[in-house]
């Protein structure tokens, strides 16, 4: 038992020292796997802080396995999105976990987005991260094509995250 309390305080002062969001400057770039109706693909994203609790970036995600049903060609499973994320690690005081809501302006809607991300070291840690369209360009979502609604639709990702 003993032994098991000095592993998981070992543990927890190793993390002591990550830090997720360090405001103005920091610089996050993070890979990870998409998933959503009918495809799951790749997702990228890179944030730039430009204040203590505030980052822009861009997101891209392209979808590798598509419904066999779909006759989905390069640009219906492309999207490319800039972004605005309020980050909340010093909000909330955990410095290793940074909980990001945030807005993003997509080539195929105007959407939001939840994420949190959690560092194990200075450089390396794991994201998760919810996005869902706010205003789809075209208002039928119903008169779309399938192959179009790809992108118009909730999408869940996680994967690894960096500090550069």
């Amino acid at each position: 038992m003993k032994n098991l309390l000095l592993i998981a305080c070992l543990c927890v002062v190793s993390f002591a020292n990550a830090q997720a969001f360090r405001g103005k400057g920091d610089q996050k770039f993070q890979i990870g796997a998409s998933f959503q109706d009918n495809g799951t693909g790749i997702n990228g994203t890179y944030d730039f802080g430009v204040g203590e609790n505030i980052s822009f970036g861009v997101s891209t995600t392209y979808l590798l396995g598509v419904n066999d049903d779909l006759d989905a060609v390069f640009f219906d499973r492309f999207d490319i999105k800039a972004r605005f994320n309020a980050n909340l690690s010093s909000v909330i005081g955990m410095d290793e976990l940074d909980v990001y809501p945030g807005l993003s302006f997509s080539t195929r809607n105007f959407g939001g987005h939840v994420g949190a991300r959690y560092f194990f070291s200075d450089g390396f840690g794991v994201y998760t991260e919810m996005n869902f369209p706010i205003a789809k360009y075209d208002n039928d979502i119903s008169s779309l094509d399938p192959e179009k609604k790809l992108n118009n639709q909730f999408v869940f990702s996680l994967g690894a995250s960096f500090n550069l």
